[in-house]
């Protein structure tokens, strides 16, 4: 995203439409199909459709199909983009509106749960990093729906390699409906476990690829290295968010 139309930057010029601005808020808070965010908007698919395709020409907005059915597709907003765009607009009308960031702690009573299929790979280096960002202040878990026999050589790799944290003991737990219903938030990263589980509680998806897929040694490992970053990049961005789990 770049340049000005009659002098408005093209991230205003964007965001202000409301039904963009509806699609951009609701992909702020999770991984969503066009089914889901027409159901959401109340808008007719073809209109969602045109508006999302304006979003992704900007940049804001990518789609990656569904590893568990290639016919569908989720959509995932990219915060650091936005983040970007935002400071840009703001010195745009005023230097004295440059943005800083400001970090937040999250609250001491926050839970979250990450759930993958096989709980080897993205969900326990989600729980790692974001147990590694927030301390103890947030109770922090993982499980899978089909739980594995142990945790990916490569997620033991990369966590220690690029982010000085070591699971190398931890195993892969099982999700269970007392397990499930311990945490505020619930957070899938694989498709197939989105797909697996009911609706109930509500709660977030990070369609993130299974960096396993087709293990092939030696080119996988950057796969785990990307998945992490990936990963890693949305728990920077949940932590603030967090404070909205308190009663």
């Amino acid at each position: 995203m770049s340049g000005a139309v009659n002098g408005v930057p093209e991230f205003v010029r964007l965001v202000s439409h409301p039904l963009r601005w509806q699609l951009v808020a609701e992909l702020a808070r999770s991984d969503l199909r066009v089914r889901e965010l027409v159901a959401v908007v109340d808008e007719p698919q073809n209109l969602v459709s045109y508006h999302l395709r304006l979003l992704r020409d900007g940049g804001l907005v990518a789609a990656r199909r569904s590893s568990f059915d290639a016919r569908d597709s989720y959509y995932h907003l990219d915060l650091d983009r936005c983040a970007e765009a935002l400071a840009e607009a703001g010195t745009a009308l005023h230097p004295a509106l440059r943005m800083t960031p400001v970090p937040e702690e999250p609250p001491r009573r926050s839970s979250v749960l990450f759930v993958c299929s096989g709980n080897s790979a993205r969900s326990p280096m989600a729980e790692a990093l974001l147990r590694h960002r927030a301390g103890n202040r947030v109770r922090v878990s993982s499980a899978g729906t089909r739980p594995k026999d142990r945790i990916h050589p490569h997620a033991v790799r990369v966590l220690r390699e690029h982010y000085d944290i070591d699971i190398e003991k931890q195993a892969p737990r099982s999700l269970n409906s007392t397990l499930h219903g311990r945490f505020k938030r619930v957070i899938t990263l694989c498709d197939k476990a989105r797909e697996t589980l009911a609706d109930n509680p509500p709660r977030a998806h990070w369609s993130i690829p299974d960096p396993s897929a087709g293990d092939d040694g030696r080119s996988s490992y950057s796969r785990f290295v990307s998945a992490a970053a990936d990963i890693d990049n949305r728990v920077r961005h949940l932590l603030p968010s967090l404070k909205e789990d308190q009663p």
